[in-house]
């Protein structure tokens, strides 16, 4: 009889315990995180943003909503980019486990940084990171999802901005997936988003140099004309923005004996970017004129406020747009991904 009563103290103390800890408010982001999961920052993709080419998407919310809107992000994408395919069988390590999902993603050779990514965010319990099944299921849950999400997540050192990335450029075509999102906005078939705000292609990216923004720019130029979807008047018209996302050249410490850090602070000048952007464009269309109004394609340069880079070194993404992306008033950018009616300011 002892041994009963302690059993039914213990389940009346528990008891008390949970309704304590029910009346506790939980805050907005406690109660999001207690059902899902998210990507963890990819800390080699600041890196492979230096060494290689990416496409990306870069994605301004509402500041200290950053994981929030990395949910709704990871939700929106699912649809248009799909999520690593996790394999139902066993696998002997999780080294075998990343190559097979790599080769269900595309036909070709994607290096390492995809492996990189999806390592990772593979979820982990106990001493020294052992998986608690060597067996992926292939339920899709909150969970798995975040684990075989395919876009890496970038850290920054600006609030109210998200980078997803692509392990290389041309992975899947950014400009596409965006016009298909603004599509489904406008046909319901794709629910409102409340914490993303704009969600900007990015088709490459480089780093600040003269030399490497106008080859890039030439070559995504060159494209948009070659592209038949594209009908183009005579002369060609466009506009250039560039965004520095606050960091001013003031801000750069730069090294005397650096002429590559050097470049960089000349071209954070807006004027001195487009001046070079226009020249890449001229390049490809001789008889192009610059139209701030109504730009047949829009090419935006957004410096990117990688986090764990070092000094001095920065990375714009650049993206050619068609005239459906983008607004031109106030300034040029990215279209809202929600028109706002009742006047919010968004970022």
């Amino acid at each position: 009889m002892g041994d009963e009563e302690e059993r039914k103290e213990g389940k009346t103390e528990s008891k008390k315990i949970e309704e304590e800890e029910s009346k506790t408010p939980m805050t907005p982001w406690e109660q999001h995180a207690s059902v899902i999961s998210i990507p963890r920052f990819d800390y080699k993709a600041a890196s492979s943003l230096l060494q290689r080419s990416h496409s990306a998407f870069l994605i301004t919310c509402t500041i200290k909503r950053e994981k929030s809107a990395t949910k709704e992000a990871m939700s929106i994408f699912s649809k248009y980019v799909g999520s690593l395919n996790t394999d139902t069988s066993c696998s002997e390590s999780s080294d075998a486990n990343a190559d097979s999902k790599r080769r269900k993603i595309c036909t070709g050779d994607i290096d390492q940084n995809i492996a990189n990514s999806v390592d990772s965010t593979e979820v982990t319990e106990g001493a020294g990171g052992i998986p608690k099944d060597d067996c992926f299921s292939s339920a899709k849950t909150d969970k798995s999802e975040a684990e075989d999400f395919v876009l890496s997540l970038v850290k920054l050192t600006k609030s109210g901005l998200l980078l997803l990335t692509f392990p290389r450029e041309n992975s899947l075509d950014t400009i596409d997936i965006v016009s298909d999102i603004f599509r489904d906005l406008e046909s319901g078939s794709l629910k409102s988003p409340l914490w993303c705000h704009r969600i900007f292609p990015i088709q490459a990216t480089c780093t600040l140099n003269e030399k490497e923004v106008q080859a890039v720019v030439s070559k995504l130029v060159l494209q948009f004309v070659n592209d038949k979807r594209n009908k183009l008047a005579q002369p060609l018209k466009f506009a250039v923005g560039f965004n520095r996302r606050g960091i001013e050249e003031s801000q750069l410490k730069i090294p005397k004996d650096s002429s590559r850090n050097s470049d960089q602070s000349v071209l954070l000048d807006r004027n001195k970017c487009f001046s070079i952007v226009a020249s890449a464009v001229k390049g490809i269309v001789s008889d192009s004129v610059v139209d701030l109004k109504s730009p047949e394609l829009s090419i935006l340069v957004e410096l990117l406020p990688l986090s764990g880079v070092s000094n001095g070194s920065l990375v714009v993404g650049v993206s050619v747009l068609p005239q459906n992306l983008v607004s031109t008033k106030p300034r040029l950018c990215i279209k809202p991904l929600v028109c706002d009616k009742k006047g919010r300011k968004e970022s």
